[in-house]
């Protein structure tokens, strides 16, 4: 075999090689696409069942609204501690002043 003959052979075998590896690649990809579709799948089936939505904006949307409900609820808790702290301190004033008496 003469050495062109032997370098046509080697850039055959490269290409080949490198053939393999694409077509490995393509296999892999197109499995993770077929998984990430099914993971989305269920997630939109169980975004379906717990918020009656499965579309992104709407989840978004519905996301926002529970963050809001949620700030306003602790704003609401925080006044009521406030409230009670003021009330107790009233209230051991008051004890405290009959006590001195």
């Amino acid at each position: 075999m003469t050495s062109e003959q032997q370098g046509s052979v080697s850039d055959i075998e490269a290409l080949t090689e490198r053939f393999q590896k694409l077509r490995d690649r393509k296999i892999e990809s197109a499995s993770n696409l077929k998984n990430a579709q099914q993971s989305l799948d269920k997630l939109k089936q169980q975004a379906l069942e717990e918020y009656g939505i499965n579309q992104l904006d709407e989840l978004k949307a519905k996301l926002q609204q529970i963050k809001d409900e949620n700030a306003r609820k602790r704003a609401e808790y925080h006044q009521s501690l406030d409230e009670i702290e003021a009330e107790l301190s009233k209230i051991e004033a008051a004890h405290n002043a009959t006590d001195v008496s």
